[in-house]
């Protein structure tokens, strides 16, 4: 490093309020691991941020010294684009702060916030928006990339509940994206990543749920797999939007409800959320019991915070993990079939291949209302290849790419852009479809430069 480059480091230093590291700093390592074990990056500096200002002063720094910046917020990011080799990372984890209006249902996070915090704070009022289903995702990828989850099919994609938004541009402005102001960016906003600038505070519509919420999951065994599957598509079919079911494929973790034979083996699960009266959810989910020969179940009221949590101990930090995703708008027997028997060859016990079912509230927005277009998805699927030991690297990756050739006939030909990998960059077309080129204006507009290309990328349109 240069004295000249230190200097500069050095006055980025003063010029903020959290702190900045460079590789030697005692914090670095630790700074630069993400959920991702497989992503292994060495930025030159790392501009842990405190607020908005930090975040100016940190992109003023990268186009000034063109330098690749790369953002970082509070969750997982598959695709490892969070950090870069030899750039700076501008790091939101620790603004996490959430502000949550009761009277108007409005809610707030910042850009480093993760569905915990910002469940934690809405649900101390009984209101909650559509936000994942892990509560260690980040606010901010999630949001920008459309957002769904266990609420969205009675009230929308999460971008479908973004009022507002504070970013800070390429120049190293700070403005407000809404309806009225900055039009053009706020609808770019909503699903188009992180293309557009730096997202420090989101402003959400609330809704009230819970605090308690019918939930919980049904295991069957892989070998009644199909026709639980087809009872399953035709069931999701006639549900109204206050009930989700998704379906997971997986070895079955040891569940404290189910047989100690069954832990390891190859099962069916169905999970479910209703948002409602609870007796009118039990009448209504009665039928899953009958759909095969039921290993066990762990369904009933709990706090909606704590279903959110429930699948976190399979999705800790620290395992190599590799997706691949398609959306569905039907779900074909033939697609059973292939997922069965890519179920039943499953590379490691953490893999699985899931359904999750949107449609209802998502189905309703025209495809160009927002920048996320897919309001035919009524499934999206993820294969989740996930695996400790890189020695099974190439076998695990393998065994997801094939299965998601084999079942590309039944898709719709699109893709939920939080499920891309780093690697399918041609597919990027295929997240935004006839969306693409009214974004790729917009991003000539706030980005010419193309400043924030770390990320699932739409370059700027030509002039």
């Amino acid at each position: 490093m240069t004295n000249v480059q230190t200097k500069k480091i050095d006055a980025l230093k003063d010029s903020l309020e959290g702190e900045v590291l460079v590789p030697g700093n005692a914090a670095y390592d630790d700074a630069r691991k993400i959920w991702n074990a497989m992503i292994d990056k060495y930025p030159a500096i790392i501009a842990r941020c405190a607020s908005s200002s930090d975040v100016v002063h940190a992109v003023n720094f990268a186009r000034d010294n063109d330098l690749l910046l790369a953002i970082r917020g509070g969750g997982h990011n598959i695709a490892g684009s969070a950090l870069c080799d030899g750039g700076i990372v501008v790091d939101l984890s620790r603004m996490k702060a959430t502000h949550v209006n009761a009277q108007t249902r409005q809610g707030s996070a910042e850009g480093g916030a993760t569905l915990a915090d910002f469940d934690a704070a809405t649900q101390a009022h009984g209101l909650a928006t559509p936000l994942g289903i892990n509560s260690t995702t980040g606010v901010a990828g999630l949001t920008l990339g459309g957002g769904f989850g266990w609420l969205s099919r009675k009230y929308g994609m999460t971008v479908d509940n973004l009022e507002s938004a504070e970013v800070v541009t390429a120049a190293g402005d700070i403005v407000r994206a809404s309806a009225t102001e900055q039009p053009d960016l706020f609808w770019a906003l909503r699903g188009g990543g992180g293309n557009f600038g730096v997202v420090t505070r989101f402003d959400f519509r609330l809704h009230p749920v819970g605090p308690g919420v019918l939930s919980g999951l049904m295991v069957f065994p892989i070998s009644e797999a199909k026709s639980v599957l087809l009872q399953y598509r035709d069931f999701a079919a006639k549900t109204p939007d206050e009930l989700s079911v998704w379906a997971v494929l997986r070895k079955a973790p040891p569940l404290p409800f189910l047989p100690e034979r069954t832990h390891g083996t190859e099962i069916v699960g169905l999970a479910l959320l209703y948002v409602g009266d609870s007796a009118q959810g039990e009448a209504l989910i009665a039928p899953m019991r009958k759909f095969g020969h039921l290993l066990g179940e762990h369904v009933g009221v709990q706090p909606y915070v704590n279903w959110q949590k429930a699948f976190d101990p399979l999705l800790s930090p620290g395992a190599r993990n590799y997706w691949k995703s398609h959306n569905f708008s039907t779900l074909d027997d033939k697609l059973f079939d292939i997922v069965i028997e890519y179920a039943m060859k499953l590379p490691s016990s953490q893999c699985e291949l899931f359904f999750g079912a949107v449609g209802g509230a998502t189905e309703r927005p025209a495809p160009d209302a927002t920048a996320y277009i897919h309001r035919d998805a009524r499934f999206v699927m993820n294969v989740h290849g996930r695996w400790d030991n890189p020695a099974d690297d190439n076998r695990c990756v393998a065994w997801a790419r094939d299965y998601f050739k084999a079942s590309a006939p039944f898709a719709t030909g699109g893709v939920y852009v939080n499920f891309l990998t780093a690697e399918e960059g041609d597919r990027v077309r295929s997240a935004y479809g006839k969306n693409f080129d009214r974004l790729a204006s917009i991003k000539r507009q706030y980005d010419p430069g193309n400043l924030f290309r770390t990320n699932q990328n739409i370059g700027p349109a030509p002039h």
